[in-house]
């Protein structure tokens, strides 16, 4: 209601400037024709005004804002491979029983295409993510994630984010899985359903994890070489990865 009464002061305030404007304007030349001329070719002209604002320079300011706002997400994005992440995919593909199958298609190099990421994110749609949680150290896993909390809790407060459903969404899952870990006691304690349970848990964050990996890898191909440059040294899927350059 206040936006509505300020609005309406505002184009109130316009009008009236404009009408005093015509009124000065006549009160010293006494041109009323001029005025009339000046008025009309201003009105014309108003249409094609509107064109522009509207579909050019809005557009391109929307542009500006969405690059922006993208430098902004993925910085936030890097910031949750580094700290939790990239650890978390190197947790999880020791306990993946079939990454033979895809591990090579996951060792990205300098010489990848646009080709490479589109066929790799292709592959990744329909490979079946699994994890052994019998073997997958939970109790590990849970020391992890509860020292991270905040950190997670923090990103998901983040603004930035909003706009970005899939990483929002492995975000939840990576605090859901949080939550499920620091509510049960001795892991070691818990019934085989109840280790099922969190396994499918486990799998959910693994399989949104891999996705947004191929995604910010992807980003940083394309805009940021020596940030890539690391990411490839420490590529989770690659044995033989080493942040030493040699």
């Amino acid at each position: 209601m206040n936006d509505r009464k300020w609005f309406i002061g505002l184009a109130g305030a316009l009008f009236l400037t404009a009408a005093l404007l015509y009124l000065t304007h006549y009160l010293i030349f006494h041109d009323l024709h001029h005025i009339g001329v000046f008025a009309l070719h201003d009105l014309a002209f108003l249409p094609v005004e509107v064109l522009i604002v509207t579909l050019v320079i809005h557009r391109m300011l929307e542009e500006r804002e969405k690059k922006q706002k993208l430098e902004k997400m993925n910085m936030v994005i890097g910031t949750f491979f580094s700290r939790v992440g990239t650890t978390l995919i190197s947790c999880f593909v020791a306990h993946d029983p079939n990454i033979a199958s895809v591990r090579a298609d996951l060792v990205v190099t300098d010489a990848w295409s646009e080709e490479n990421f589109s066929a790799v994110e292709k592959r990744m749609k329909t490979y079946e993510f699994d994890i052994d949680a019998c073997t997958l150290d939970l109790e590990r896993l849970r020391t992890f994630l509860l020292d991270r909390e905040d950190f997670l809790v923090r990103m998901l407060e983040n603004p930035v984010l909003l706009e970005h459903e899939d990483f929002t969404e492995l975000l939840r899952a990576t605090f859901h899985l949080t939550e499920e870990l620091s509510r049960r006691g001795a892991i070691a304690e818990c019934p085989n359903t109840d280790i099922s349970h969190l396994g499918g848990d486990v799998k959910r964050v693994y399989g949104l994890l891999i996705h947004e990996w191929i995604a910010y890898m992807h980003y940083l191909k394309r805009n940021y070489p020596y940030l890539f440059s690391l990411a490839l040294r420490t590529n989770p899927f690659d044995p033989e990865s080493s942040v030493t350059v040699t």
